[in-house]
């Protein structure tokens, strides 16, 4: 094989591309703050651990972290800190929101940053469709969450501040 071809590199990576930015506000409540905080922390320190190893023949860990680190900044640059109504009298952001379905099932909703939701905990992001279904919503409301494997009524049946 022809070495014509082959591009002779100084054996460093370059950087890999960015990790893709939300087109919709970072609204960030106190605890998703910190969380970010927390996280850039740490991948710091992670980057700090890669770079002193004796044996840095494999650079894709710390040109990983270097990326990480860099999404994780222009998040926190770009944080608008919502901080927890007291007494809400309607859904919105940092709030949580205590509903029923057809079934009378009982659900906790909790509103929260973009960087914090997790579904499974039953915390989700403002623009997902049942949060925007729920926003605005008061005790005693009734609101159509559309899915796609069908539409749900739900009962608005309490709202607090989100912990």
């Amino acid at each position: 094989m022809s070495r014509a071809f082959v591009k002779e590199g100084t054996g460093e990576l370059d950087p890999l591309p960015d990790l893709p930015l939300s087109p919709h506000p970072n609204y960030v409540t106190p605890s998703g703050l910190a969380q970010l905080r927390a996280r850039l922390a740490e991948v710091q320190a992670r980057l700090a651990d890669l770079r002193a190893r004796p044996d840095r023949l494999d650079k894709l860990p710390e040109a990983a972290a270097e990326r990480d680190i860099r999404y994780l900044e222009a998040r926190l640059r770009t944080a608008i800190l919502v901080t927890p109504d007291a007494a809400p009298v309607e859904v919105a952001f940092a709030t949580a929101v205590t509903v029923a379905d057809e079934d009378g099932t009982e659900t906790v909703w909790r509103i929260v940053g973009e960087d914090e939701a997790d579904a499974a905990r039953g915390w989700i992001a403002p623009h997902s469709p049942l949060a925007r279904a729920l926003i605005g919503a008061r005790v005693g409301d009734s609101v159509t969450w559309r899915r796609p494997n069908g539409a749900v009524e739900l009962d608005i049946l309490a709202i607090g501040p989100a912990p």
